[in-house]
């Protein structure tokens, strides 16, 4: 029984990375479910409540889970699983078949995240011609190639909601960040439906169509 927290406290570290990508699309989110539930000690929560960049947010939140140790890790894997936390971030569904993966395993030593991480890739990795997943690259392309129009292209073409562009306004400085964070809660919110096709579909249509030589890249074969 003793080994079941240490692998779930080995499991959040493995993907930290990941969880640190999904969950910065909704930063205070995570941050007011995991201190409702007690994740955090005061000084902890005041911490990660100071830090401005959602990223930055999300890595000290996780950091000072695992610092309390496997029963913080556990309450956190809780946390992720919950039903509320599933439907706002769509991605973290891999979490649950990792962790049923993870904890049925008796030699947690072996391969460490290696073995995790991929079976979390391949579904990214299926198709390439305009139907694999979008990448961060295509991503950062895309943010410089829209301009002011930027929260009506989020509102219309994406269906971010208002509050969401305001807080990603706040959050984010730089005309491209702002947009490139918005493209990343985009891809967050959709999942599987994230792919580069799709995105080039949705940019192309109507009023906030974008130039076809800006984003016909999209479309090209990796």
């Amino acid at each position: 029984m003793a080994e079941e927290p240490a692998a779930e406290l080995q499991l959040l570290r493995s993907q930290k990375a990941k969880l640190i990508e999904i969950l910065s699309a909704d930063a205070d989110y995570v941050l007011q479910h995991a201190d409702s539930r007690s994740l955090l000690s005061l000084p902890g929560y005041q911490h990660v409540k100071a830090c401005r960049a959602p990223s930055e947010k999300v890595t000290e939140l996780l950091d000072h889970v695992m610092q309390r140790g496997p029963e913080a890790a556990q309450g956190l894997l809780k946390l992720l699983n919950d039903q509320a936390l599933q439907e706002t971030f769509p991605m973290l569904s891999f979490i649950k078949d990792l962790q049923a993966n993870t904890l049925s395993s008796e030699t947690p030593r072996k391969r460490k995240a290696a073995p995790d991480l991929e079976a979390t890739i391949p579904s990214k990795q299926i198709c390439n011609n305009g139907s694999g997943l979008v990448k961060e690259k295509q991503l950062m392309t895309v943010a410089r190639k829209i301009g002011k129009s930027w929260r009506e292209i989020g509102r219309m073409a994406l269906d971010v909601p208002s509050f969401k562009l305001e807080q990603i306004e706040e959050d984010n400085s730089p005309h491209v960040e702002r947009v490139f964070a918005m493209l990343r809660y985009w891809r967050t919110c959709q999942r599987e439906k994230a792919t580069a096709a799709h995105l080039h579909s949705l940019l192309s249509q109507e009023d906030w169509a974008l130039p076809p030589e800006s984003i016909d890249f999209l479309l090209e074969t990796d």
